[in-house]
């Protein structure tokens, strides 16, 4: 996953893009960009880290320009460690294009040999927005064969991209003298915005990943962008939009909701926390359908995504809510970790037990997910050495089944604890004296019901259907094997990255 952002102004736009960027961190921590133009030349600074880190003022000061887009890089395709493959990408030709994309091309592959081949563009590194970036420009090259360069030409381009690429992108780009040009899959997986700020000279136009980024930075939000739709915003501030899908659907990423969005976002009509309420309250039933609520004595959630649910539970269930552990913020990264005893060390440097809250107490943790387990395993023991009588295990979404080819980092069908195995042998790997999950078909409902236009949800991970109907298992096999290339395995075949999510629990680990 990642997150990006587009600007056009009458002002300067670099400190706001740093602005949104932040914003947008919980949606990327491993490398960050901005470009900005002034005129027709662009200005570019990308490199690995944080945003705060990538950015110094030198750094602010060679962007000006009142036009301009940025990323936070989450890297789920390509090579982790490459700051080539930082984004934005820019190519020179036609016009001189630079884009940001989140999301992940499933059909990469192919077309970066199409690309060779037939449309005779050459590809440098192993990352599938340099593959997208040139294939828009390619199709951008045949529609604006006139000068100047109209918004139809722009949105026949895109449609013949749709038609090109399959998989998950969200996609903001910058063409250099005419405009800022941002359009969305068909299927709606990963999510865009736009909304509407005001300069001293006039409008100001921004596109994002969440709401969060639009309203944070003073901008009123208009809508979402809709699945298969293009919208070019040219450099006089006029907004034009076309659909350029064939037949868009609206199914937005469930994982979002569980656990990628920042919880004050809307997404598609849906307010993130009043969803994540909601898995709280279908985790309730599911608790009180396999336990009776007077052997819980409090609910504690595991930070931070979580808690929303676990709040919304414990009213349900009519047992009192506490904040079990505390979170270290100041830990920093943890980029390298070559075997089980660095993961568990991490887990404790994170988190840390209020023994208060445990001893001679039967509990239940609630958390957003459960991928890996190997971090849930580590908080069941922190628990138990606190003085937990008992310990009880809720996952506000599904057992995690399947891997992700969306432009999520989910790790490889071996590398998922309920991949293959029961809930019964889930708990025993734990540790934990029950586990409860949410139940997918309940979820889906109370979430899809908060927004009636959505005809779906990507769930993929959960219930192992891939919506873009593109996915064999030879797809898998091909992304398990670029995963340990371009990470590294341990002896235990378990990646040796983890990552240090700002919001919730590891997701690298968990």
């Amino acid at each position: 996953m990642c997150g990006i952002v587009g600007v056009i102004s009458t002002a300067p736009v670099n400190q706001l893009i740093y602005d949104a960027l932040l914003l947008l961190q919980h949606r990327g921590q491993d490398a960050a960009g901005i470009v900005t133009m002034q005129g027709t030349k662009c200005y570019m600074h990308k490199a690995r880290g944080m945003v705060r880190d990538v950015f110094r003022t030198r750094n602010m000061r060679a962007l000006p320009g009142s036009v301009g887009l940025g990323q936070v890089r989450y890297p789920t395709a390509g090579n982790a460690y490459s700051e080539e493959e930082a984004q934005p990408f820019y190519v020179n030709a036609p016009f001189g294009i630079v884009l940001v994309h989140n999301g992940n091309l499933t059909n990469a592959p192919a077309l970066r040999r199409e690309l060779e081949t037939v449309d005779r563009r050459h590809i440098n590194t192993e990352s599938d927005t340099e593959v997208l970036i040139n294939v828009l420009a390619h199709e951008l090259q045949r529609a604006a064969r006139e000068l100047p360069l109209t918004p139809d030409a722009v949105f026949d381009a895109v449609a013949a991209v749709q038609r090109r690429i399959k998989g998950s992108y969200a996609v903001v780009a910058l063409i250099a003298g005419h405009g800022l040009l941002a359009f969305r899959d068909p299927f709606g997986i990963r999510p865009l915005c736009y909304g509407l700020g005001e300069t001293a000279d006039g409008p100001e136009w921004m596109v994002a990943s969440e709401s969060v980024a639009l309203e944070g930075t003073g901008h009123q939000p208009m809508r979402d962008i809709a699945p298969g739709e293009a919208v070019f915003i040219d450099l006089a501030g006029q907004v034009h939009a076309r659909q350029c899908a064939e037949h868009p659907a609206l199914h937005p990423c469930m994982f979002e909701f569980v656990y990628l969005a920042r919880p004050d976002s809307v997404m598609d009509g849906i307010s993130v926390y009043q969803a994540r309420l909601n898995m709280g309250e279908t985790l309730a039933q599911r608790v009180i359908s396999t336990m009776p609520p007077s052997e819980i004595d409090v609910v504690i959630p595991i930070p931070e995504s979580s808690r929303p649910s676990a709040m919304q539970l414990a009213h349900k269930i009519g047992k009192p809510y506490r904040e079990g552990f505390v979170k270290n913020r100041y830990v920093g990264r943890t980029f390298i970790m070559p075997g089980q005893g660095m993961r568990k060390k991490s887990v404790r440097q994170k988190l840390n037990a209020i023994a208060s809250e445990f001893r001679g107490r039967n509990v239940l943790l609630v958390d957003d997910s459960i991928v890996r387990g190997t971090t849930s395993k580590e908080i069941v023991q922190m628990a138990r050495e606190a003085g937990a009588r008992k310990v009880y295990m809720a996952s506000a979404a599904p057992p995690v089944r399947y891997p992700n080819v969306y432009g999520i980092d989910m790790p490889t069908k071996d590398e998922l604890i309920a991949h293959g195995r029961s809930i019964e042998e889930i708990r025993a790997f734990i540790g934990a004296d029950a586990l409860i999950y949410q139940d997918v078909d309940a979820m889906k409902k109370v979430v899809g019901a908060m927004n009636p236009r959505l005809q779906g949800f990507e769930a993929s991970c959960f219930d192992g259907q891939y919506i873009t109907g593109d996915v064999s298992a030879a797809d898998f096999d091909e992304m398990a094997a670029q995963r340990s290339q371009a990470r590294g395995v341990d002896e235990d075949g378990a990646s040796d990255r983890s990552r240090l999510a700002l919001h919730g629990a590891d997701e690298g680990s968990r």
